[in-house]
Formats: C-alpha cells, structure tokens, sequence
C-alpha cells in the first residue's frame, strides 16, 4: 500500500478508536451523576411503583455494560433515543438546532479564517516593528479574555450603548439570510475575537519557522520584495502547521460554543445541551455529547489528512 494511504488509514483507524472512547466517557459520566433519573422525572411525590415501572420502562435496571452497547448499537444506527423531559426524537429535535450551530460557526470561520491568516502575513511582514507589536498584543489580549466576559462587554458597547445590533440572536425559519446575519452578529464578533489570536500567532510562527530555510534566502539573495516571499515561498511551505491550527479552532467554533450560546440565548447545540442539563435529561446530554465529540475528531481527522498530503515529509517517511 502507498505511504499516503497507509498513513491516512491509520488516521482513519485512530478517529474511530477515539470515538469509541469518547462515547465510553460520555456514557460512564452520565451514569455517575449524582441523583434518580426516574426521581427527577416524576418528581418528589412520586410513589416506590411508580418510581419501579419507570426504571423498568427506562431500562434503567438492566446492567450498565448492556446499555451502554445498546445506546451504541442505536446511535451508529441515527437513533439518539427519545428525550425524557418532553418525549421527543433526540435526533430529529438536534437537526435544528446543529444546522444553526453549524450556521454561527461557519459563519465566523468565513471571517475568522482569512483574517488571521492575513494579520499572520502582515506581522511576519513587519516582524520586530510597530504593526507586529500592535496585532501580537490585540490578538493576545482577545485570547486571554474569557469568551462570556467578551459576550457581555460587546453587548454592552455594541448592543446597549450604541444600539448596532440585537443583544439576543434569536433567529426564526421565516428570516432571511441577511436578517439571521444581523442576529447573530454579536456572537460571530466574539467567536472571531476568540479564534483570532490563536490562528494568527500560529500563522506567524509557522512562517517564521520557513523563512528561516535555504530557499528564502535565494529569493532575497534575486531581489524578490519581502512579502512577495512570504507570501509566495515561505506560506505554501508553513500550510501544514497552519490548516492544523485552523481546523483545531474550526472544531472549537462548533464544540465550544456553549458559552457564547447561553450568553447570546441562540438556538443551537449549546443552548440545547445546557437546558437539558438542568433537567437531568440523560439521552439529551449523551446524544449531544455523542455529537459534539465526532465534529471534534472528524474535523481534526481532516487537519491530520490535509496535513499528510500538504507535507512531503509525512508522504515520504523514512
């Protein structure tokens, strides 16, 4: 089998053993929560039968090993289970909410993405100067503050003060794309202010790392502008570390949205997830759980695949 596609299987082989894991985690975590899933659901008034028939109608005293591989079995298979605190389809209740996840996320990534990778272009341009110093400390700043201290504070100057946009990003089916834009306007802001800084010092230092080989120093040595170089030579070379550091944030946008969901009261996969929580609705919280882990691996099976095939080191290993 060729290096490449005996590489990529391995990948492949590793996202599912780390999938399989993810859920074992979620799962345990479930069933060592503290309380009576059956209590919570019929309350403090409920009597022993009836507490006994629902566990029994739950499969709640069957052993954990049993439904553990049957809660597996079913989502392989898009059953997510039935929501305990409504009765409603996980999966079909989840669709909704993940596209407008997927939305939010997507969204910020169109800005985020190109723009870090420009700041990277523009310090390195100017490493050592006033323009590096500048973007270094404000992507650094972004980076250090926690994402609902940034929710609150662009609520406060964006949506209080001046009245630029909504402070709750509530969107509906009937909106259209450029109403649901100006929704969810506040949270895109602070998503991109979050992912920002991390992406573009990586961008930086990748570069930085090139522009220090052989092959630089031939295109100063012919006369070639600096950023000619970075951006002709030196970038196409630092792809690899870079596409891993973008797909990484990628992956949070959509895992690590929670936050910013609660904050914003947006309908997604986070809001979804904390309100379930709190009624100790298991099969919600493992569904989502479930979910959230695979985005979060295929996303960095992608980076690890892209970065096989954008590096002849990986192609050829010795």
């Amino acid at each position: 089998m060729h290096p490449v596609l005996t590489l990529i299987a391995q990948r492949l082989a590793l996202g599912i053993l780390l999938l399989i894991a993810a859920s074992v985690l979620i799962f345990v975590g479930t069933q060592i929560l503290p309380g009576d899933v059956a209590q919570s659901i019929l309350g403090q008034s409920a009597t022993a039968e009836s507490l006994a028939n629902l566990r029994e109608q739950l499969g709640l005293n069957d052993p954990a090993l049993t439904r553990y591989f049957e809660w597996l079995f079913k989502a392989m298979h898009g059953d997510l289970g039935t929501a305990l605190s409504n009765g409603q389809d996980i999966a079909s209740a989840m669709g909704k909410r993940l596209g407008n996840t997927l939305f939010l996320a997507a969204t910020a990534a169109v800005i985020a993405v190109p723009l870090a990778i420009t700041l990277g272009l523009i310090a390195v341009r100017y490493q050592g100067r006033w323009p590096d110093r500048v973007i270094s400390s404000i992507t650094l700043a972004t980076v250090s503050v926690p994402e609902f201290l940034l929710g609150y504070i662009a609520i406060f100057i964006l949506s209080v003060k001046f009245r630029v946009f909504p402070s709750l990003a509530t969107v509906y089916d009937s909106m259209s794309f450029f109403e649901k834009l100006n929704a969810i306007a506040l949270p895109v802001i602070v998503l991109v202010l979050v992912v920002l800084g991390h992406m573009m010092r990586m961008t930086r230092a990748a570069i930085l790392n090139v522009m220090q080989s052989a092959y630089v120093e031939t295109a100063e040595l012919k006369g070639l502008r600096k950023f000619t170089i970075i951006a002709r030579h030196a970038f196409p070379n630092a792809i690899a570390p870079v596409v891993n550091v973008v797909m990484l944030n990628l992956a949070y946008l959509v895992v690590g949205v929670v936050v910013v969901e609660v904050v914003f009261v947006y309908p997604g996969m986070g809001q979804y997830l904390v309100d379930h929580v709190s009624k100790r609705d298991v099969p919600v919280v493992q569904a989502c759980g479930l979910v959230f882990a695979a985005v979060y691996i295929g996303l960095n099976l992608v980076a690890d695949v892209v970065s096989i095939l954008a590096n002849p080191r990986l192609r050829h290993p010795k």
